[in-house]
């Protein structure tokens, strides 16, 4: 079996538990506000990134060295990841997904300013392309658009920062930086306002919320593997197959079907993801372009970014 191979099948058994992941998220989001579902799914999640951080060899402190940033991209995952949590409780799967696919679209178009690239007629055109799927998605005027909408295409917008922040300080940012930031910032941020939300639960739903933190810890290690064994032109487009997850786990589990619109908006947001990926790939320049050195899961504070974790990986980590 090919390099190429064994990446994307890992990545493809990864994103179908990180569908999984988000069924429980929106099992659990009838019942309980985004706040507790983040702030328990992060809390018991932190164990498991610890354990792969006491391995960190490289010698330095927590104090980041672009304090600006990394507020930035703590702030911008935190954002992201109580509207994904929220939008997943209220939208149906498959339109919350093709919502959020968004996010790449939206990486190409921040690295202009913030990474000063320079952005081709082929690629602005995939982009608006895929923006006009997002329309066809949320058709406003045809639909009544609802705050779950407005929180994913937040979730993607804040997602693509996120990511675009990473690629701009990666270098220099201790790893285990970015990696603990957003997520004690959630704990404490989340952790504030649960006395506010708190609802009693019962040792299911508790278990729930541990499974949820389980599926993201082993999927994101199943994506450090696809990432070293794969090409990230390879890996990265394999993020669209939780489309398929969203049709089969909306329908048995919701009895979600998705309408006409949705899956048209969808295979046009994907479309258009696929070609700015595969352009990439061609050019022979994955590592050096934000949208396949940043494609990925959205980042909701339950697992780090998968880049940020790669990074950590090749400075000493094992």
């Amino acid at each position: 079996m090919s390099p190429n191979v064994r990446g994307a099948l890992s990545a493809l058994l990864a994103f179908a538990l990180y569908a999984s992941h988000d069924v429980i998220v929106k099992l659990l989001g009838g019942v309980y506000s985004p706040v507790q579902i983040l702030f328990f799914s992060v809390l018991l999640g932190f164990p498991f990134v610890t354990l792969m951080l006491i391995r960190d060899g490289q010698p330095g402190t927590l104090r980041p060295r672009h304090p600006w940033w990394t507020a930035l991209r703590t702030l911008a995952a935190l954002i992201t990841g109580f509207c994904a949590f929220y939008a997943f409780s209220v939208l149906p799967l498959a339109q919350t997904y093709a919502i959020i696919f968004a996010a790449p679209l939206l990486v190409t178009i921040l690295s202009i300013p913030v990474l000063g690239e320079s952005v081709g007629l082929h690629r602005c055109g995939a982009v608006l392309v895929g923006l006009i799927g997002v329309l066809v998605v949320l058709r406003p005027g045809a639909t009544e658009l609802e705050l779950g909408h407005a929180a994913a295409m937040t979730a993607a917008f804040f997602s693509a920062l996120g990511s675009i922040v990473v690629r701009k300080i990666g270098r220099d940012e201790r790893s285990v930086v970015l990696l603990l930031f957003p997520m004690l910032a959630n704990i404490i941020v989340m952790g504030c306002l649960l006395p506010f939300v708190y609802k009693p639960m019962p040792l299911l739903h508790f278990g729930g919320l541990a499974a949820v933190a389980f599926l993201a810890f082993l999927a994101t290690s199943l994506m450090i593997a696809a990432y070293r064994a794969g090409e990230a032109a390879i890996v990265a487009p394999m993020q669209y197959s939780q489309i398929i997850w969203a049709g089969a786990f909306g329908l048995l589990f919701f009895d979600e079907v998705p309408d006409v619109l949705t899956v048209v908006g969808a295979c046009i947001i994907i479309s258009s993801g696929l070609y700015i990926v595969f352009r990439e790939g061609r050019r022979g320049a994955s590592e050096n372009r934000p949208v396949s050195a940043t494609h990925g899961r959205h980042e909701t504070g339950t697992y780090p970014r998968v880049s940020a974790l790669l990074r950590w990986r090749s400075r000493g980590g094992k």
